[in-house]
């Protein structure tokens, strides 16, 4: 069943979310996704690697309507993770805590609040990378930004250094105005900063010369081809955001209180002395040091791995 909100509501609801912690936020209207296709096309061209749980539930995925009966709108929202934070051998976006456990609880409270002003429970579903859904192809529809050339989704007022979320509501809103236009120009820096040349045209990437895949997502050996090129890249990479001028011009700090603040064991080391203290862990020293955080994916065997790989790279990193 799909329930009417009052007029204004959906300005409440981004109120909430913004109360909440969200930096941006937008209203879309559910429906098949626009970037189905291309999706689809880059799943088939082999672009996703060994992350084979992207190509699982591809119905949904195309028509974000179908996770939640009765669901016609969807709040998205954006949180920093500190754009203006120091480049370094981990990703801003993984050096404090893990934003699923974040994100995901943050929308649950927003659907709780509207159930508790409209006074009737409001069927919903919370999603951040937790499930099959375009959230980049919603957040645009929300009105939040556009896509880079990197892939990323650009906000014009704060870059692209943010997580997205996506609460799917079975509840009629007034939708935000969708993004129109891109603003990347004839801006390459992206393109040409890339360490691996992971992208093979713009706003296309293969995943697999990507350090971030090769870092967090593959499972084997690290490719000999690459490794050199990876630096002293440890988790994860933010070159193609960090060249972004809309990053270098428009990404916000981070509050002293944000989860997303580096946790102790990453804060400040440089790659050298990061890999050194990798290699040091045992399990149960790894498990402490990355409860709750995003760089526990990798387990203790991966990040020795990509330790290993940086400490290689030495001659490079001195």
């Amino acid at each position: 069943m799909t329930l009417q909100a009052p007029r204004g509501f959906a300005h409440r609801l981004k109120a909430e979310a913004y109360a909440r912690g969200a930096m941006i936020a937008g209203v879309a209207r559910l429906g098949p996704a626009e970037t189905a296709a291309a999706y689809d096309d880059w799943i088939a061209a082999g672009y996703a690697g060994e992350m084979g749980y992207l190509e699982r539930g591809a119905e949904k995925r195309r028509d974000s309507r179908l996770p939640v009966p009765g669901a016609v709108s969807a709040l998205v929202i954006g949180v920093n993770y500190g754009g203006t934070e120091p480049d370094g051998p981990v990703a801003r976006y993984a050096r404090g805590d893990d934003y699923h456990d974040v994100l995901v609880p943050m929308l649950r409270g927003v659907q709780d609040w509207a159930s508790g002003e409209l006074g009737v429970e409001v069927p919903g579903k919370a999603y951040t990378d937790t499930g099959p859904m375009l959230e980049r192809d919603l957040a645009r529809r929300a009105g939040l930004g556009w896509f880079g050339k990197n892939t990323m989704l650009i906000s014009p007022r704060h870059g692209s250094f943010f997580f997205i979320g996506v609460l799917l509501l079975a509840l009629e809103l007034e939708p935000d105005a969708p993004f129109e236009t891109e603003h990347c120009g004839s801006c390459t820096r992206c393109l040409q900063a890339c360490p691996t040349d992971a992208f093979v045209a713009p706003r296309v990437l293969d995943a697999t010369q990507c350090v971030s895949y090769l870092t967090i997502e593959l499972k084997g050996s690290i490719p000999e081809a690459l490794r050199e090129r990876m630096g002293g890249l440890v988790y994860g990479c933010d070159v193609c955001q960090s060249v972004c001028p809309w990053n270098v011009k428009f990404s916000q700090v981070l509050a002293e209180d944000s989860p997303f603040k580096a946790r102790e064991f990453v804060a400040g080391k440089d790659a050298v002395t990061l890999a050194t203290d990798i290699l040091a862990l045992d399990q149960d020293a790894f498990s402490a040091a990355f409860r709750k955080s995003p760089m526990k994916r990798a387990k203790l065997a991966g990040l020795r791995r990509n330790a290993t790989v940086a400490l290689g790279n030495l001659d490079t990193l001195t």
